[in-house]
């Protein structure tokens, strides 16, 4: 019997054993699913039917399910949205099973998602604002709010970071499937197209390609500039975009430039990317690495402290790539075990880091062109003005030159101190509060300053 039909008739025979309001409440709404292997499957339409429909009325179901079918069935209460999975589970079983007869690769297709990453654990500053905003806008409503989504910006800016965070998201929030993958990966998918079954064809290799890129819901893949030159795996994700495009599935991108600096790719392709939003990870400025380093401090719970005075200096001079400036901890860390367990101070942390500073961010920076600047005004060294001299004619122009860093750069007032042989940055501070006061009163000062300004090249 149709499985429609004997529910309908269920439905008729249980209406005249409860009240309309009984009825209406906890069947009306339900549906028989199958009859498979001693089990009735029953849809109800929400979590609160399964309980009650069991505690409640299981007796009376079994006995008019006898009547009909003269079964005994075990009852199981489903929501429409299990079954939807369920029956995903089961296509991919069944393509699985199919592809290991015929020769193809048995590996069930993963989201490849890493649960470490979250929205939670990002970390939000003016940077990564928006593109943290745009992230969580697609992942609450997929495939309707920007679609797609291509996010762009330098290495160890967050992109992946976000991109997973998405997809975790959507996951834990609904039944919707998700696939992550990096652009080498879609590549090396596209190539084993080419590949022969034992039958001699590659029909099941091209079957097993559509089914993990088109029978999803959200598509996430990094790195899209490197499908640049390889033409025809450029044509298989047009026609990929396309499909998941057009069926309304959400679909994310990642790269270390935008749309338009991606030469290599195809025009069409280029122009899709920008249908949706497109959003820049900007560098992290100077407070959002300080943030960084301290939640990692945090995050790894190290037995020594790490002084406020060290973190800025790391936030001054490592750089914007995140994993580097967690990196740069780790490093510290382990040379102070290494050292002995020796106490983690400035001094230390120069000694460990000296190596592990961003390549060329020291080399004719603002800072050491002020300092230059200033040192030939005066008619002393460089050395002189980084040095720890103290004589009136060392410290005034020093003075002069912190001060001018930081009025004319955005350095901060460690990286300032770094640069000046190492002083502390509440030295730095003094020094520009002095500054300015003696501007105030003293128009000579002033007219040194704006002829300094003149020559490093602000007016």
């Amino acid at each position: 019997m149709n499985v429609d039909i004997l529910w309908s008739k269920f439905l008729t025979e249980v209406k005249e054993d409860l009240t309309s309001l009984s009825f209406e409440t906890w069947f009306i709404d339900t549906k028989l699913y199958k009859l498979d292997n001693g089990k009735a499957y029953i849809i109800v339409p929400m979590p609160i039917h399964k309980k009650h429909l069991a505690d409640n009325y299981s007796e009376l179901i079994l006995n008019h399910l006898n009547d009909i079918t003269g079964t005994n069935f075990e009852l199981v209460f489903l929501l429409k949205e299990e079954i939807e999975e369920e029956e995903k589970v089961g296509d991919i079983e069944e393509f699985q099973v199919k592809s290991e007869e015929a020769g193809v690769p048995n590996h069930q297709i993963q989201s490849n998602l890493k649960s470490k990453y979250t929205f939670d654990n990002f970390i939000v500053g003016n940077s990564n604002k928006f593109a943290h905003a745009a992230a969580l806008s697609v992942a609450e409503n997929p495939g309707n709010m920007y679609n797609p989504l291509f996010i762009y910006g330098n290495s160890g800016l967050g992109k992946t970071h976000l991109m997973h965070a998405i997809g975790n998201y959507i996951t834990e929030n609904s039944n919707r499937r998700v696939l992550y993958v990096t652009s080498d990966q879609f590549i090396q998918d596209f190539i084993g197209i080419n590949k022969k079954d034992d039958k001699g064809t590659n029909f099941n290799y091209v079957d097993f390609f559509k089914n993990k890129y088109r029978n999803i819901d959200v598509l996430i893949i990094d790195d899209i500039q490197f499908l640049g030159g390889a033409t025809q795996t450029q044509q298989e994700f047009f026609h990929t975009f396309n499909t998941l495009y057009n069926d309304s599935k959400q679909i994310i991108i990642s790269s270390d430039r935008s749309p338009d600096d991606l030469k290599l790719l195809e025009d069409r392709l280029r122009t899709r990317f920008c249908w949706g939003l497109t959003v820049n990870i900007f560098p992290p400025d100077f407070a959002l690495r300080t943030e960084i380093l301290k939640k990692k401090i945090i995050a790894g719970n190290f037995e020594k402290e790490i002084p406020d005075d060290v973190v800025e200096y790391i936030a001054s001079n490592i750089g914007t790539d995140v994993r580097q400036l967690e990196g740069s901890i780790t490093r510290l860390i382990a040379y102070s075990t290494i050292m002995g367990g020796a106490e983690i101070t400035l001094d230390l942390a120069i000694e460990a880091l000296k190596d592990f500073i961003s390549k060329g961010m020291g080399e004719k920076n603002d800072i050491q062109r002020i300092q230059k600047i200033v040192s030939e005004y005066f008619q002393i060294s460089v050395e002189d003005i980084r040095s720890k001299k103290r004589s009136s004619n060392i410290s005034f122009p020093r003075q002069i030159a912190m001060y001018l860093c930081r009025t004319m750069t955005n350095e901060s007032f460690p990286k300032i101190g770094t640069e000046f042989g190492g002083k502390d940055h509440t030295t730095v501070m003094h020094s520009v509060e002095k500054i300015e006061k003696e501007i105030k009163v003293n128009k000579d000062l002033a007219n040194i300053i704006e002829k300094l300004k003149k020559d490093i090249g602000v007016v």
